[in-house]
C-alpha cells in the first residue's frame, strides 16, 4: 500500500497526502522514500503550486520511532541523511509550497512543514521540534529553519523546552499564517493554491527566489539581488500577455512563457 500519494487539482495545483494514518503519518523509510518520489515527480510535471497534508487527525507525527528502534547507528545516520535530502529538495522547488497541517506536526513533521514556504494550520493541530525530550536535537532543518521563520531566542526556547503548540498559538507566534477549522483547512489550502496558480508562473518562481536569497544577504546586495530577478520577467511572454490583458479588460491566461 502507498503511504504518500499525489492529485492533480485545478490543473496546476499539485496535492501530496501522506497516507499512513494508523501511524499518525510517522515518517517511515517507505513513506520517505515515496515522498522523494513524489516531489520528484511535482518537478517534473507542470504544477504552479504544492500543498501538502497528511490522511486522517495528523499532518506528521515525526519519525517513525517504532521502526527507529530496530536501526543501528549507521542506518540511523543514512537516514538523517536522506530526510535532509528530501526536505532540502522540497525546500528548494521553484514552485510555492503549502503545508496543510491538519494535526500532530511532531519533530520530522514539523520540520517537513517548515521546509515548506506557507503554513496554514486547523484548530485542531498540534505541533512541536520535541526532540529534546527523546534525547536527540532537530535533524532535518528544524534548528535552522524554525530560527530563521520566528527568530533565534523563541526558537531556542521552543527547541529546549520541546514545547507543544497549538495551531493558534502557532499564528500568533508567527510560525503559520492562519488557522482554520478542522473540516476547511484543506479546502482553505488549496484555495489559496489556486489563487497562486493563476498569478504568472515565472514571476512568481523569481519572487520566491528573490525573497529566499535576499533574505542571506545585507540589505544593499539583496536590493540588486531583486533587480536581477526581475529582469528575469522582462522578457517573458506572460509579461506581454498580462499588459495586453489590462488594454482589453480582461482576465490574463498565463502559459509560463
Amino acid at each position: 500500500m502507498n503511504t504518500v500519494t499525489l492529485h492533480t487539482h485545478h490543473s496546476y495545483v499539485a496535492l501530496i497526502e501522506l497516507n499512513r494514518p494508523d501511524a499518525k503519518n510517522a515518517i517511515s523509510l517507505q513513506l520517505l522514500a515515496e515522498l522523494q518520489e513524489k516531489i520528484q515527480e511535482v518537478k517534473r510535471n507542470k504544477a504552479r503550486v504544492l500543498v501538502i497534508t497528511g490522511v486522517g487527525d495528523s499532518f506528521c507525527s515525526g519519525a517513525d520511532l517504532k521502526e527507529r528502534k530496530s536501526m543501528s547507528d549507521l542506518q540511523v545516520k543514512q537516514f538523517l541523511k536522506n530526510i535532509n535530502l528530501c526536505f532540502s529538495d522540497l525546500a528548494n522547488l521553484s514552485i510555492p509550497t503549502i503545508a496543510a497541517i491538519n494535526g500532530f506536526a511532531f519533530g520530522g513533521g514539523l520540520e517537513l512543514a517548515l521546509s515548506c514556504d506557507i503554513r496554514y494550520a486547523s484548530e485542531a493541530a498540534q505541533m512541536g521540534l520535541t526532540e529534546t525530550k527523546l534525547g536527540i536535537i532537530p535533524g532535518a532543518g528544524g534548528t535552522q529553519r524554525l530560527s530563521r521563520i520566528v527568530g533565534e531566542s523563541t526558537a531556542l526556547e521552543w527547541i529546549f523546552s520541546g514545547k507543544k503548540l497549538s495551531g493558534k498559538e502557532a499564528m500568533v507566534r508567527g510560525l503559520v499564517s492562519q488557522v482554520f477549522s478542522p473540516d476547511s483547512l484543506k479546502e482553505s489550502s488549496l484555495a489559496l493554491a489556486r489563487e497562486i496558480s493563476e498569478s504568472a508562473p515565472i514571476a512568481v518562481s523569481a519572487a520566491k527566489k528573490a525573497v529566499r536569497r535576499g533574505l542571506e544577504l545585507p540589505m544593499e546586495s539583496a536590493l540588486e539581488w531583486e533587480r536581477l530577478c526581475y529582469f528575469e520577467t522582462l522578457g517573458t511572454k506572460d509579461r506581454l500577455e498580462a499588459l495586453q490583458a489590462f488594454a482589453e479588460k480582461r482576465k490574463p491566461n498565463f502559459k509560463g512563457e
